[in-house]
Order: C-alpha cells, then structure tokens, then sequence
C-alpha cells in the first residue's frame, strides 16, 4: 500500500530544516546536562531503589493501566522545563501548575502512587530523594512490571520550584499532531527521530479518550488501513460505537492504543501501525505520512524485532530521562510533599 499523507500541503521546507539540524546535531533545546550517577543514593539512601519498586508492583497489581499513567506523568515531566517533577505541582494562590494545561487535564493520572511512594521514601530518608527522581524511578519499574526492558536510572535531580502551565501548552506533542509537528517537538528537547519513534512505543500500554481519536476514525483511518468505506473493519466499527461523531458525553470513553496486547509492553504498537490502525493521528503518521522516510524505516524495523525495540527504547529513556531544568540544580529543592514547594 503507498503512503499516505494524513495533512494536506505539509510545510516540506521547515520539516527539511528540522531534518537538517537533527544530522548536523543541533540541539534546539537547551544545554549541557548536570551529572546525574547511578549510585547517587548509594550512601544516603541506599533503599529508595527497593521502595519504589515495591510500591510500584502493588499499583501494578492493582490495575495494569497504572503502569502507563505513570510512564505518561514522566514524558510529561520531562518535556516542560526538563524533569524536575513540574508536572506534580498543584495549582497554588502563588503558583500555576501545568496539571490543567489542555495536554495534562483529562489525560495524566497516577499522582496518588507518586504521593503514595514519597510518603515512604520519607519515612526511610526525610529530605533526601527528589520527586523528579522518584517519578523517574516509578516510570522504568512500570515498564518493567508490563513486560517491558529494564534499564539503569541515573540520579540526581531536584525538584523545581516552579511550573509553566504555557509550556505545558506548547511542548508536549499532542494526539492529533502531524509528524512535523512531532518531530519539532522531539527535536527540540535534544530527541533525535530514532528516538521519537523509539518511545511513541510507549503507546503499546495505556489508553487514549474519545476527544483526541475522534478525527482520525473519522477521518483518514480507512485510507490508512486499506478499508472499504462500504465494509468498516470490525476494529473501526468498535471504535465508533465508542466514540461517536459529534462532541459530547461520550469524549471521555477511552480505547486501548494497543488493541492486541493492552497490558503488555510489546512491539504489536508497531504492527498495528504496518496495518494503518494506529489509533492516534500523531502515531500513524510516522508510518503513512509522505515525510516519514526515516520514520517508517523505524517502524518496521521495530516491528519486526522487538529486542531492537527494546534496546533502543531503554536507551531513548535515559537521554530524555536526562533532559535537565538547570535551574533546578542551583534553585531546586527536595521537597517534602511532591504537589507543593517547601516553606
């Protein structure tokens, strides 16, 4: 089946130049990153490591799709201001959090199990272990309770003081994107395309609502699949009794964005995509878009060996687990209560 475009008239040359400083190596986010070691916590805390995982298999155990809303609070994090635990602040007189911020308001869930890990990790250390740290922390082990690799956390970080709910707005890719829009995004936060594709991966877990598939079953999803308009696919049939066509009570029902394995962490987000299925806009473009050259590559070859999936999304999580606020390391602080600053 030829690709297919998903936009019409895309902005060829800005998505040239993007490509271009991606070879030449530009970072458009920003500076050089603080060290973070993986023994950090070695003499200090020597069992924050234990205690995050434990807390974790029970919110695992509990519901399987906890995995993912942790795993998305981190991307979350990360992506406004670097990870520096942002994302978990609420609102204050003095302070706008980014929890509202169109991406983050119906979307991000999990912030009980963080509260739920800090209050133990306090109890063994007070005043030790950053909650940047132990979101990013909670994020490998829920990747790795479903299924998915491990990968060795690098420690370090503080917690921000402030929060920016206009980047919250701005950075995060968002459902309905395009894949210049995409890679811009990924681009700038010092992420390289191989990266993008790699944790767009992460989408083999969790779910996504009504509001941000609806366009796209209603949309190009035939053209994508190679279905006859006349004879819908069983999938897209479900997913229009889910989601019907008009805006209403129905944008919050939710359906897997891995039909075939939605508890697992595999590589069958990436099959789907070869089939024209991905549920998201943002993710079939980078197998269907005319642009996805290189990304399409990626795609088959993550779904045609997941050790290579595996490999390269351990490895992605680590460079975007260090996309560092810098501010932090001189301001920051290791707060006491992950949804609010020191006093």
């Amino acid at each position: 089946m030829a690709a297919l475009s998903l936009h019409s008239k895309p902005l060829l040359l800005q998505f040239m130049l993007l490509i271009i400083a991606f070879i030449l190596g530009t970072r458009l986010h920003a500076a050089d990153d603080p060290s973070l070691t993986l023994d950090y916590y070695a003499s200090i805390c020597p069992t924050v490591l234990e205690t995050v995982k434990k807390q974790m298999e029970c919110a695992v155990l509990s519901d399987p799709r906890n995995a993912a809303a942790v795993l998305r609070l981190h991307f979350h994090d990360c992506f406004v201001q670097g990870c520096d635990g942002s994302v978990l602040l609420d609102d204050t007189i003095t302070l706008q959090g980014e929890k509202k911020a169109s991406p983050n308001v119906n979307s991000l869930k999990g912030f009980e199990i963080i509260d739920k890990i800090k209050n133990e990790v306090e109890s063994d250390c007070p005043g030790i272990v950053s909650c940047a740290d132990i979101l990013t922390i909670a994020a490998r082990d829920a990747v790795l309770l479903v299924g998915g690799p491990y990968w060795d956390v690098p420690l370090g970080r503080k917690d921000s003081k402030t929060a920016s709910f206009a980047l919250a707005n701005t950075n995060i890719p968002t459902p309905d994107g395009g894949l210049l829009s995409i890679i811009s995004k990924f681009l700038y936060q010092g992420l390289s395309v191989t990266d993008t594709v790699a944790l767009a991966g992460a989408h083999t877990i969790g779910v996504a609502r009504c509001a941000n598939f609806r366009a796209r079953i209603y949309g190009d999803f035939e053209a994508t699949s190679g279905q006859d308009p006349l004879s819908e696919s069983t999938y897209l049939s479900s997913l229009k009794s889910i989601c019907p066509p008009t805006r209403g009570a129905a944008d919050n029902n939710i359906s897997a964005m891995d039909y075939v394995t939605p508890n697992l962490f595999d590589n069958s987000f990436y099959q789907i995509l070869l089939r024209g299925e991905g549920l998201l806009n943002s993710d079939q473009e980078m197998y269907s878009s005319v642009l996805g050259i290189q990304t399409r590559e990626l795609v088959k070859k993550y779904a045609a060996d997941p050790v290579a999936f595996f490999q390269q999304f351990s490895d992605s999580m680590v460079k975007m687990g260090n996309i560092a606020n810098l501010d932090s390391f001189v301001t920051g602080e290791v707060r006491k209560n992950c949804r609010f600053v020191n006093t």
